[in-house]
């Protein structure tokens, strides 16, 4: 009796072995990827460097540093303006990074892959 689907001999043929490999050595590669850019961390700054935002990899605010002179109880409404540039500009950053990792693994197919 002849078996249903299926490769014959039970296993699967090489072009299929080889593409399995090279999925399995392309997510190790992400995987390491993603573990180095969680490391690094970038700053970015707002107001002439009186704000100063370094968020890691992982988009996890580390360290807001404030320069005394934006430090102004009659404009607190500034100073809360410059945090939140900063920020957004440090998570950019590390967006832009996580992008470019993932643009060098899938070749620069663009968009990711859809879910």
């Amino acid at each position: 009796m002849a078996k249903r689907g299926g490769f014959p001999g039970g296993g699967m043929p090489g072009n299929m072995n080889n593409l399995m490999k090279q999925a399995q050595r392309m997510q190790r590669q992400m995987e390491e990827s993603q573990k180095e850019l969680e490391t690094k961390e970038f700053t970015a700054k707002a107001g002439g460097g009186a704000v100063e935002v370094t968020v890691t990899g992982k988009k996890e605010v580390t360290r807001v540093k404030l320069t005394e002179e934006v430090v102004d109880p009659d404009d607190i409404e500034m100073l809360e303006d410059l945090v939140v540039a900063a920020v957004n500009e440090a998570m950019r950053m590390a967006e832009e990074a996580n992008a470019e990792v993932m643009n060098k693994m899938t070749g620069g197919l663009g968009g990711g892959f859809p879910f």
